[in-house]
C-alpha cells in the first residue's frame, strides 16, 4: 500500500485517481538536456510520494517516481581544461532518491558487482546525446569535485599583463591623486589579482613619503641649493627613488611653459616687423607670423595637455610646485602665453578680438596676484625679503602684458589698473633684489638665465604706457631706457653665462630679448634714424637666433638624448633631514663611552660584592 509521509494512507478524490506503485524498468533511454535533470521528489526509497491535496482538474497525479536515478552527461568543454581538449569519458552523476538513502548498506543482498561494472562500461559507450536512468539494487552517490585555483582564461589574462599588475610600485602613491586606490579597484574588477610589492617598496613608501608643509618654506631653503633651488644637498634624502627614472608626469615641470613664452613672443615680433615703418625695408612676409603663431598654438596645446594630466593624476606634485618659492612664479606663465597668442594673432585669422577675452584671461591672473602679493606684504614665511628671486618678475610682467593688450583693444580703466599694480610691485621687487638682504637665500653667486627677466618688465611697460596714452612719450621712454641699460649690463658679463648645462631655464633668455626688440621697434617709430633702425634690427636678429637655437637644442635633448626632463628633485624632498656623517660618528662615540662607563660600573659592583661573598 502506498503511503504518504505527511498524511498517512492516501485517499482518492474525484479529481485524482489512486496512485499505483509499479516497479520501474531497469533501463530507460531518451534524449534529455542536462539542465532538466532534477533529483526525484520521493522522500523514501521504493515509496511513492503523493500529496494530500487534490490535483488540479485535468491533470493526472504522478503514477511512478523513480526512487533513484543515475545520469550520464555527455562530455563538454571545461573552462579549466586547455582550449580544444575534451574529456575522454562522460561524466557520471548519481542522484540519491532521498537523504535517507545514505544510511542504507553499501552492498545490497543479491547485488552483482560484475553487472554494475558492465552497465557502467555500456554507459560510457553510449552516444553523447543520451541520458540513461538505471534502477540499481543499492543507493550510491558519485560526483565530480570542482577543481580549485584560477580558470585557465583568467590565468592567461593575468599573464598577459606581466608583473606590472601584480608588482605595482607603491613608492609613487604619495604623489598620486588617487593614491593607487582606483588602479587597484580596476585591477580587482578585471580579475588581475591583488597587487603586491616588495618589502623594500613597502618600507620606502612608509618612511619616505612625508609631504612638505605649505607654510614651511624654510624646508626648501634647507634641503635645496642652486639658482632655482633644484639641487639636493648631500645631507638630505628624497621621497622618491633616486636610482631610477620617475614617471613622465612627475618629471614634467611647470617651467616648461617658458617655451610657450619664447615662441609666442616671436609671433608678436614678426607681426610687428611686417607692419612697422622702421622695419618696412626688410620686406618680411606676413606668412612668417602666421606660421609662428600656429607653431605657438600647437606647442601651447601640447604642454597644457601634459600639465593637465599631471594635475589629474599627480596633484601632490603640483601642490609641491605651488609651494616651491621659485616654481610658484611659473604659474603665471600659462596666462601670459595666452595673452601673447591673443596679441600675435595674424590678421588673416582675426582682425579684432572681443573684449570678453581680455577679462577671461586677466581674471585668473588677478586671483594669483592677490594670493602671491598678499604673502609678500603680510610677512611670515613667504615675505618678499625671504623669497625674492629673479623669477618673481614673471608675476609682475603679466600686469604690463595685460595692460598692453587691453589698451590695444580700446579698454581704458582695466589696463590702467593693472599697469599701476605692476609699477608698484616691480619697484619693490627691483629694490629687494638689488639689496641682496642676508635673509634672501635664493640669489646665487653666478648669473643665471633667469636674471634676464630683469629686462622683460620695463620693456613691456614702455609699450603698455605708450599704448595707454597713445604716444611714446617721456614715461614710455624712461621705462625703455631702463630696459636697455639692464640689457647691456647683463650682456657684457659673458663669464656669468658659463659653467652650467642646458635646461629649460635657458628659455628665460628668449622672452626678455624679444620684448626688448619689440620695444626698440616702437621707439624707432618715434626716433627714426640709422642707429635706432640698426638697433631694432640687431636685437630682432639676436632674439630670433636665440629662439631658433634653443628650440633646436630642446628637440635634440628631448628626442635624441632623452634628458630634457630629468627627475624633478625640487618636489621630492621630505620633512625629515638625514644626520650628517660627523654627527653619526659623534653619536657612535657617545654610545661607546656610555657602554664603557656602564661596563666599569658593572665591574665595580662585581668587585664590591665579591669580598662580601
Amino acid at each position: 500500500m502506498c503511503r504518504s509521509r505527511l498524511s498517512g494512507p492516501w485517499k482518492p478524490t474525484q479529481a485524482a485517481r489512486p496512485a499505483v506503485c509499479r516497479p520501474s524498468s531497469p533501463t530507460l533511454r531518451f534524449p534529455i538536456s542536462t539542465a532538466s535533470i532534477r533529483p526525484p521528489r520521493c522522500r523514501a526509497p521504493n515509496r511513492c510520494f503523493t500529496p494530500t491535496r487534490a490535483a488540479p482538474p485535468g491533470m493526472r497525479p504522478p503514477e511512478r517516481v523513480a526512487p533513484r536515478s543515475e545520469a550520464v552527461i555527455p562530455a563538454f568543454d571545461s573552462p579549466f581544461n586547455p582550449p580544444g581538449q575534451r574529456s575522454g569519458h562522460p561524466v557520471s552523476i548519481s542522484l540519491p532518491s532521498s537523504p535517507t538513502g545514505f544510511g542504507e548498506p553499501l552492498v545490497a543482498p543479491g547485488g552483482d558487482l560484475h553487472e554494475r561494472k558492465q552497465a557502467m562500461s555500456n554507459a560510457a559507450q553510449e552516444p553523447a546525446q543520451h541520458v540513461r536512468f538505471v534502477q540499481p539494487h543499492r543507493v550510491m552517490f558519485r560526483s565530480q569535485p570542482n577543481p580549485g585555483g584560477v580558470p585557465t582564461h583568467a590565468v592567461r589574462r593575468m599573464g598577459s599583463r606581466g608583473g606590472r599588475t601584480m608588482n605595482r610600485d607603491k613608492r609613487y602613491d604619495s604623489f598620486k591623486t588617487f593614491s593607487g586606490k582606483l588602479e587597484r579597484q580596476i585591477t580587482h574588477l578585471a580579475g588581475g589579482g591583488v597587487p603586491v610589492s616588495t618589502p623594500e617598496e613597502e618600507e620606502f613608501a612608509q618612511g619616505q613619503g612625508e609631504a612638505v608643509s605649505g607654510d614651511n618654506v624654510d624646508r626648501f631653503f634647507a634641503a635645496l641649493e642652486g639658482p632655482e633651488l633644484d639641487k639636493l644637498k648631500s645631507s638630505e634624502e628624497l621621497a622618491l627613488p633616486a636610482d631610477k627614472k620617475w614617471p613622465f608626469l612627475l618629471r614634467f615641470p611647470i617651467s616648461a611653459f617658458g617655451m610657450c613664452l619664447g615662441v609666442s613672443s616671436q609671433a608678436i615680433l614678426y607681426k610687428t616687423i611686417a607692419t612697422a615703418a622702421p622695419t618696412e625695408f626688410l620686406h618680411v612676409n606676413p606668412k612668417v607670423n602666421l606660421v609662428l603663431w600656429f607653431i605657438s598654438v600647437g606647442l601651447m596645446s601640447i604642454i597644457t595637455a601634459a600639465y593637465a594630466f599631471k594635475i589629474i593624476f599627480f596633484f601632490e606634485a603640483v601642490r609641491r610646485e605651488y609651494y616651491h618659492p621659485i616654481r610658484v612664479n611659473f604659474f603665471f606663465a600659462p596666462w601670459i602665453a595666452c595673452l601673447f597668442l591673443a596679441m600675435g594673432v595674424p590678421p588673416s585669422v582675426a582682425t579684432q578680438l572681443p573684449p570678453w577675452l581680455w577679462y577671461a584671461l586677466m581674471s585668473p591672473f588677478l586671483c594669483l596676484e592677490l594670493k602671491i602679493y598678499g604673502q609678500w606684504m603680510s610677512g611670515g614665511q613667504r615675505r618678499l625679503s625671504k623669497v625674492a628671486n629673479p623669477s618673481n618678475h614673471l608675476s609682475v610682467v603679466g600686469n604690463f602684458v595685460g595692460a598692453l593688450m587691453g589698451a590695444s583693444m580700446g579698454l581704458k580703466e582695466g589696463p590702467i589698473f593693472f599697469f599701476g599694480v605692476g609699477v608698484a610691485h616691480y619697484t619693490v621687487l627691483f629694490v629687494t633684489l638689488y639689496q641682496r638682504l642676508p635673509t634672501n637665500a635664493t640669489l646665487p653667486k653666478d648669473l643665471h638665465p633667469v636674471f634676464f627677466l630683469f629686462v622683460a618688465a620695463p620693456s613691456v611697460a614702455s609699450m603698455a604706457w605708450a599704448k595707454i596714452v597713445d604716444e611714446f612719450g617721456v614715461g614710455a621712454k624712461l621705462a625703455y631706457f631702463i630696459a636697455m641699460f639692464l640689457y647691456a649690463s647683463l650682456a657684457v658679463r659673458i663669464n656669468f653665462f658659463r659653467g652650467f648645462m642646458f635646461s629649460l631655464s635657458w628659455w628665460a633668455y628668449t622672452f626678455p630679448m624679444t620684448g626688448a626688440a619689440i620695444a626698440s621697434i616702437r621707439y624707432a617709430t618715434v626716433v627714426d634714424n640709422a642707429f635706432t633702425k640698426a638697433l631694432c634690427v640687431g636685437l630682432s636678429l639676436l632674439a630670433t637666433l636665440t629662439v631658433t637655437g634653443l628650440f633646436a637644442t630642446t628637440m635634440v635633448h628631448a628626442l635624441v638624448y632623452h634628458d630634457l626632463f630629468p627627475n624633478d628633485i625640487a618636489i621630492a624632498i621630505t620633512d625629515r633631514k638625514m644626520k650628517p656623517i660627523m654627527e653619526l660618528q659623534e653619536s657612535g662615540k657617545d654610545d661607546d663611552s656610555r657602554s664603557g662607563s656602564s661596563k666599569d660600573v658593572e665591574a665595580g659592583a662585581t668587585a664590591a660584592v665579591a669580598p662580601e661573598a
